[in-house]
């Protein structure tokens, strides 16, 4: 199946407006496309989303064994024309010496074409040393092109063009101007969520037309169609691979209620489809505007920024008294992050301070840098609400929160020992209050750590079945 890659020299290059706008252009065409992201990432997969009209799947060494993103690649890819993965940070950045974990690294693993994105903001003979030494680097790993981003004007696109021609073999397949309307608000976790955006369409359909009249789309669909070197053609079996505790018993019957609004949005698409694949049906339910929850048997709280609407949150009294009784009758809950925030007594951010659900015994702060940030590993206590609990063993995740709780209850009980990363305390995460698990921790059902079977499972043993 065609596929493409698109990497850069460093983050913030500008992959994630190409990557909006040549999928946006694609579909206009008729082409089906599937978004994929690497890493662990929600802001940029649900804008991805939002343009191939599909969801976008996550590829991340940390959480997932090589035979697993293998097999999502090609099973999340299917019914597809052309299957584009969007990477992070640089394309040979890791913490490892050797490269584990990067870009270079899944790009050699699924065998599809690389496409380099460069900032050429300030930048103007420097371009030709740039590529030479990527393409240098690891000469294992061929480029097939590259796009200029952020082009001050006709003459330095012009001087550029000339260098990268006399200097390199690689071909430039676009060029992409400096323009205001290319560029997507940030916050301090990056983009602002698609779900939060205002006229996000229109946004799309911005960056799509820049993109379609300065990147030459048909010469990306060639390359795309090329076969690369690569595991990924002697795997083929690794595409039956079943989603994490797809082979498990579905349980029917349970209900789960899923925090969905702009404050809370950060879900993984294969871990709901885990969910209801255990055998749970999710309904959706809004913190900001929602009077009452639905009828279920348990709650999904996920992350997002219920900072930039703590006023709102505050004023829907009645869902918050309704949380906070749901939990206090001891059904299942699970918060993650914003979840997390959302459960303390108040939110304080610049000044201001918020009423949450006062069910975790303590507030939660807002600070200028981050509080945790990258990837955790985690050790089970034994104290998690669901069954199994450590026997699994360490459980890789992530954390990204600039928020930190203020003055952690010192009774609270721990799912989690933190071995690497922040948590609650820098030592612990996964507060355990009746029934309910709040973690700073995002979770995947992939790497043998499959919680939404866990999650449901628990949820039927507490309704007596």
């Amino acid at each position: 199946m065609p596929s493409l890659y698109f990497s850069a020299a460093h983050k913030s290059s500008g992959k994630t407006t190409l990557s909006i706008g040549l999928t946006a252009e694609l579909r206009r065409c008729g082409l089906k496309v599937s978004p994929f992201k690497k890493g662990p990432d929600y802001i940029d997969p649900m804008w991805l989303a939002l343009a191939a009209g599909r969801a976008c799947f996550n590829l991340d060494f940390h959480t997932m064994a090589a035979d697993e993103i293998r097999a999502s690649f090609q099973r999340d890819g299917r019914g597809s024309d052309l299957r584009l993965i969007e990477g992070n940070v640089g394309l040979y950045d890791s913490v490892h010496m050797n490269g584990a974990g990067s870009n270079a690294e899944l790009v050699k693993l699924l065998g599809v074409p690389l496409v380099l994105v460069i900032d050429c903001k300030g930048l103007g003979r420097g371009i030709a040393p740039l590529l030479l030494g990527f393409q240098a680097f690891d000469p294992q790993l061929p480029i097939a092109g590259v796009i200029l981003n952020r082009i001050g004007g006709g003459r330095h696109g012009a001087n550029l063009l000339r260098v990268v021609e006399h200097y390199t073999d690689l071909p430039v397949l676009g060029m992409l101007p400096r323009l205001a309307e290319l560029d997507i608000d940030e916050r301090h976790l990056g983009l602002v969520p698609s779900n939060e955006a205002q006229a996000t369409g229109h946004k799309v359909e911005q960056i799509r037309a820049r993109v379609a009249e300065h990147v030459d789309c048909d010469a990306l669909l060639a390359i795309a169609a090329t076969e690369q070197p690569g595991p990924l053609a002697q795997t083929a079996s690794a595409s039956a691979t079943p989603a994490a505790g797809a082979d498990a018993k579905p349980i029917s019957g349970i209900k789960i209620g899923i925090a969905r609004d702009a404050a809370f949005g950060f879900y993984y698409p294969d871990d709901l489809a885990a969910l209801e694949q255990a055998g749970a049906e999710l309904l959706s339910f809004s913190p900001l505007q929602s009077s009452e929850l639905p009828g279920v048997d348990a709650l999904l709280i996920g992350g997002g920024f219920p900072e930039f609407h703590m006023e709102a949150l505050a004023a829907n009294r009645s869902l918050r008294t309704a949380v906070a009784d749901f939990i206090a009758s001891g059904k299942p809950v699970y918060a993650e992050c914003g979840g997390l925030m959302y459960l303390c007594r108040q939110l304080h951010w610049n000044g201001r301070s918020a009423d949450m659900c006062a069910v975790l015994n303590a507030d939660v702060a807002m600070h200028a840098k981050p509080q945790g940030r990258g990837y955790v590993r985690l050790r089970e206590t034994g104290a998690c609400p669901w069954p199994g609990a450590g026997d699994k063993g360490d459980v890789n995740a992530h954390e990204f929160h600039h928020s930190a709780v203020v003055s952690p209850d010192p009774d609270w009980s721990y799912a989690y020992q933190v071995l690497r990363g922040t948590g609650v305390d820098g030592q612990h995460d996964g507060i355990v209050h009746k029934h309910l698990l709040a973690s700073y921790a995002h979770l995947r059902g992939v790497g043998g750590n499959c919680w939404p079977q866990r999650f449901v499972t628990s949820i039927q043993r507490a309704l007596g079945g």
